[in-house]
Protein backbone atom coordinates (compact mmCIF):
# COMPACT_ATOMS: atom_id res chain seq x y z
CA UNK A 1 0.00 0.00 0.00
CA UNK A 2 1.30 3.03 -0.93
CA UNK A 3 0.41 6.71 -1.50
CA UNK A 4 1.17 8.62 -5.11
CA UNK A 5 4.56 9.84 -4.19
CA UNK A 6 5.82 6.40 -2.60
CA UNK A 7 4.73 6.42 0.68
CA UNK A 8 4.29 3.28 2.50
CA UNK A 9 4.16 4.56 6.49
CA UNK A 10 1.23 3.44 8.60
CA UNK A 11 -1.89 2.41 5.99
CA UNK A 12 -3.56 0.98 8.67
CA UNK A 13 -4.50 2.89 11.34
CA UNK A 14 -3.84 6.43 13.40
CA UNK A 15 -1.40 4.58 15.86
CA UNK A 16 0.31 2.05 13.62
CA UNK A 17 3.67 4.04 12.84
CA UNK A 18 3.41 7.68 14.40
CA UNK A 19 7.65 7.72 14.06
CA UNK A 20 9.36 10.93 12.73
CA UNK A 21 5.80 12.70 13.72
CA UNK A 22 4.21 11.02 11.07
CA UNK A 23 0.35 11.86 11.94
CA UNK A 24 -1.87 10.42 8.30
CA UNK A 25 -2.01 6.53 9.88
CA UNK A 26 -4.86 5.12 8.19
CA UNK A 27 -4.71 6.62 5.25
CA UNK A 28 -5.92 3.59 2.87
CA UNK A 29 -9.31 3.45 4.56
CA UNK A 30 -11.47 5.92 2.56
CA UNK A 31 -10.20 3.94 -0.50
CA UNK A 32 -11.87 0.38 0.18
CA UNK A 33 -14.59 -1.35 -1.96
CA UNK A 34 -15.38 -4.60 -3.10
CA UNK A 35 -12.30 -4.83 -5.45
CA UNK A 36 -10.16 -3.93 -2.73
CA UNK A 37 -11.15 -6.62 -0.73
CA UNK A 38 -11.27 -9.38 -3.03
CA UNK A 39 -7.59 -8.66 -4.46
CA UNK A 40 -6.27 -8.55 -0.42
CA UNK A 41 -8.44 -11.82 0.36
CA UNK A 42 -5.82 -13.42 -2.48
CA UNK A 43 -3.06 -12.77 -0.92
CA UNK A 44 -3.52 -13.74 2.42
CA UNK A 45 -3.66 -16.79 1.21
CA UNK A 46 -1.33 -19.18 3.27
CA UNK A 47 2.63 -18.34 2.77
CA UNK A 48 5.33 -17.51 4.80
CA UNK A 49 6.26 -14.19 6.20
CA UNK A 50 9.24 -12.07 6.07
CA UNK A 51 9.02 -8.89 8.77
CA UNK A 52 11.19 -6.27 10.24
CA UNK A 53 11.26 -5.73 13.97
CA UNK A 54 8.72 -3.18 13.91
CA UNK A 55 6.21 -4.26 11.35
CA UNK A 56 6.75 -7.45 13.10
CA UNK A 57 5.83 -5.91 16.52
CA UNK A 58 2.55 -4.29 15.16
CA UNK A 59 1.73 -7.49 14.56
CA UNK A 60 2.61 -9.64 17.22
CA UNK A 61 0.04 -7.47 19.28
CA UNK A 62 -2.60 -7.69 16.66
CA UNK A 63 -2.61 -11.14 14.70
CA UNK A 64 -2.52 -13.68 17.32
CA UNK A 65 -5.94 -12.84 18.60
CA UNK A 66 -7.71 -11.51 15.44
CA UNK A 67 -7.86 -14.50 13.54
CA UNK A 68 -10.82 -14.40 11.93
CA UNK A 69 -10.20 -12.25 8.57
CA UNK A 70 -6.07 -13.56 7.91
CA UNK A 71 -7.04 -17.59 9.71
CA UNK A 72 -3.64 -19.08 8.00
CA UNK A 73 -1.27 -15.85 9.61
CA UNK A 74 -0.99 -17.76 12.71
CA UNK A 75 0.31 -20.86 10.83
CA UNK A 76 2.80 -19.34 8.75
CA UNK A 77 6.39 -19.03 9.78
CA UNK A 78 7.20 -15.49 10.50
CA UNK A 79 11.08 -14.62 9.80
CA UNK A 80 11.80 -11.31 11.46
CA UNK A 81 14.76 -9.35 10.83
CA UNK A 82 15.92 -7.90 14.04
CA UNK A 83 19.56 -7.07 15.83
CA UNK A 84 17.69 -6.28 19.22
CA UNK A 85 15.26 -9.33 19.11
CA UNK A 86 15.39 -12.95 19.44
CA UNK A 87 12.24 -14.26 20.54
CA UNK A 88 8.66 -14.15 20.60
CA UNK A 89 5.74 -16.34 21.89
CA UNK A 90 4.04 -15.68 18.72
CA UNK A 91 3.98 -19.47 16.98
CA UNK A 92 6.16 -20.13 14.08
CA UNK A 93 8.04 -16.82 14.74
CA UNK A 94 11.99 -17.37 13.93
CA UNK A 95 14.35 -14.20 14.32
CA UNK A 96 16.87 -13.55 11.37
CA UNK A 97 20.32 -11.35 11.67
CA UNK A 98 21.87 -10.78 8.52
CA UNK A 99 21.01 -10.83 4.81
CA UNK A 100 22.52 -13.81 4.05
CA UNK A 101 20.38 -15.50 6.18
CA UNK A 102 17.63 -14.15 4.77
CA UNK A 103 19.52 -15.48 0.94
CA UNK A 104 19.86 -18.32 2.18
CA UNK A 105 15.85 -18.34 3.12
CA UNK A 106 14.77 -17.40 -0.07
CA UNK A 107 17.00 -19.89 -1.84
CA UNK A 108 15.47 -22.78 0.25
CA UNK A 109 12.53 -25.06 -0.69
CA UNK A 110 8.83 -23.65 0.82
CA UNK A 111 6.15 -21.48 0.17
CA UNK A 112 6.19 -17.94 -1.14
CA UNK A 113 7.98 -15.52 1.35
CA UNK A 114 5.24 -12.61 1.71
CA UNK A 115 6.74 -9.02 2.84
CA UNK A 116 4.38 -6.79 4.12
CA UNK A 117 5.31 -3.15 5.62
CA UNK A 118 8.84 -3.00 6.81
CA UNK A 119 10.11 -0.35 4.82
CA UNK A 120 13.43 -0.62 5.75
CA UNK A 121 13.65 -4.55 5.44
CA UNK A 122 12.00 -3.98 1.94
CA UNK A 123 15.04 -1.53 0.63
CA UNK A 124 17.48 -3.74 2.06
CA UNK A 125 15.88 -6.60 -0.13
CA UNK A 126 15.89 -4.03 -3.61
CA UNK A 127 19.63 -2.99 -2.01
CA UNK A 128 20.52 -7.03 -2.54
CA UNK A 129 18.40 -7.99 -5.09
CA UNK A 130 16.11 -10.19 -3.73
CA UNK A 131 12.65 -9.06 -4.93
CA UNK A 132 11.14 -11.32 -7.12
CA UNK A 133 7.00 -10.08 -7.27
CA UNK A 134 6.00 -7.02 -6.46
CA UNK A 135 2.64 -6.22 -5.72
CA UNK A 136 1.52 -2.62 -5.07
CA UNK A 137 -1.70 -0.60 -4.34
CA UNK A 138 -1.15 2.93 -5.60
CA UNK A 139 -3.80 5.01 -3.59
CA UNK A 140 -4.64 8.73 -5.09
CA UNK A 141 -2.95 10.61 -2.71
CA UNK A 142 -0.62 12.35 -1.93
CA UNK A 143 0.97 12.49 1.93
CA UNK A 144 4.51 14.27 1.42
CA UNK A 145 5.98 12.46 4.29
CA UNK A 146 6.79 9.21 5.78
CA UNK A 147 8.52 6.44 4.86
CA UNK A 148 9.02 5.27 1.31
CA UNK A 149 9.10 2.16 -0.50
CA UNK A 150 11.97 3.54 -2.78
CA UNK A 151 15.01 4.85 -1.21
CA UNK A 152 18.79 5.46 -2.55
CA UNK A 153 20.36 2.02 -2.79
CA UNK A 154 18.10 -0.34 -4.96
CA UNK A 155 19.62 -2.25 -7.79
CA UNK A 156 18.55 -1.18 -10.94
CA UNK A 157 15.80 -4.33 -12.02
CA UNK A 158 13.18 -4.60 -14.28
CA UNK A 159 9.77 -6.05 -13.92
CA UNK A 160 6.75 -6.86 -15.79
CA UNK A 161 3.16 -6.47 -15.10
CA UNK A 162 1.68 -9.40 -14.62
CA UNK A 163 -1.77 -7.93 -13.54
CA UNK A 164 -4.14 -4.84 -13.27
CA UNK A 165 -6.72 -3.66 -11.92
CA UNK A 166 -8.12 0.06 -10.69
CA UNK A 167 -10.56 -0.14 -8.04
CA UNK A 168 -13.81 2.22 -8.11
CA UNK A 169 -12.32 4.60 -5.61
CA UNK A 170 -8.98 5.45 -8.01
CA UNK A 171 -6.63 2.85 -6.73
CA UNK A 172 -4.26 1.36 -8.78
CA UNK A 173 -3.48 -2.48 -8.31
CA UNK A 174 -0.39 -3.94 -9.83
CA UNK A 175 0.99 -7.28 -9.81
CA UNK A 176 5.11 -7.29 -11.17
CA UNK A 177 7.19 -9.98 -11.57
CA UNK A 178 10.93 -9.49 -12.26
CA UNK A 179 12.23 -10.18 -15.85
CA UNK A 180 15.08 -11.40 -17.26
CA UNK A 181 15.48 -8.22 -19.23
CA UNK A 182 18.09 -6.28 -16.96
CA UNK A 183 18.42 -2.59 -16.97
CA UNK A 184 22.46 -1.92 -18.55
CA UNK A 185 23.88 1.60 -17.61
CA UNK A 186 25.02 3.08 -20.47
CA UNK A 187 28.28 2.86 -21.98
CA UNK A 188 28.50 6.52 -23.36
CA UNK A 189 31.33 8.86 -22.86
CA UNK A 190 31.81 12.55 -23.29
CA UNK A 191 34.23 13.71 -26.09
Amino acid sequence: MISIDGVMQAPGGPDEDPSGGFNFGGWTRPFGDKIYGEVVREELQPAEYLLGRKTFEIWENYWPNNTEFWPSINEGNKYVVSSTRSHSDWNNTIFLKSVDTIKNLKNSEGMDIQTWGSSKLVQTLFEHNLVDEIRLKIHPVILGKGKRLFDNGSVPTNFSLKTHLITTTGVIIAHYTKSDNLIEPSNTTET
